[in-house]
């Protein structure tokens, strides 16, 4: 369907979006158009001054507004524990259950050889850095359980065992509240692997 020019650009531009396929693309374009101008320009805004006011923290690397984010500012939070993370976001997902007290170190990536993602693209050497500076004493490994997810934390561990750090991987399996017949092969061994006592 022929839609005119500035909606059709519109749609292409959040189709660019992660997740955003074209009909999603189309209900949000549909869904700005019977908003108001001031809601318009609010979102444009927000999307426009987005760069200026987030950085890097400076420490873990995580999105912050200010030189050290929140977590790496916090007097509460222990130095002894890292949990390395992919990305940004995943910072979230580990706060959410409100169980770790620990700092943060975020990768911004995976290794990917196809991709053209080594090491040098992600943030290891301020984390082997952050170890040799003294005061840690475990490395939590939680990059995704994908291959690429996996390689990185197999290299991660390979460097950082020999500075004398606990390193450990995050526990994957079956989800809570799904059952064992959807479980797929690779999940169902890791969950058997990751297996504690009760």
């Amino acid at each position: 369907m022929d839609y005119p020019a500035p909606v059709s650009r519109l749609i292409d531009e959040l189709r660019k979006l992660p997740g955003v396929g074209p009909k999603s693309a189309q209900r949000i374009a549909f869904h700005l158009l019977r908003g108001t101008r001031e809601d318009s320009s609010r979102l444009s805004e927000a999307i426009a001054t987005l760069l200026d006011g987030v950085r890097n923290c400076s420490v873990c690397h995580a999105v912050t507004d200010r030189e050290v984010c929140v977590h790496c500012s916090d007097p509460a939070r222990s130095e002894k524990t890292i949990c390395v993370v992919e990305e940004p976001h995943d910072v979230l997902a580990v706060e959410k259950t409100r169980d770790f007290r620990g700092r943060y170190h975020v990768l911004h990536g995976a290794l990917s050889p196809l991709q053209g993602i080594g090491p040098d693209e992600l943030r290891v050497q301020t984390l082997l850095d952050r170890v040799r500076a003294g005061g840690v004493e475990e490395i939590i490994l939680a990059t995704s359980p994908t291959v690429e997810g996996e390689a990185t934390a197999v290299y991660l561990a390979r460097l950082l065992k020999p500075l004398g750090v606990r390193v450990t991987r995050i526990a994957m399996g079956v989800p809570v509240g799904s059952d064992l017949e959807w479980a797929d092969e690779v999940t169902m061994a890791k969950a058997l692997e990751g297996r504690r006592e009760y």
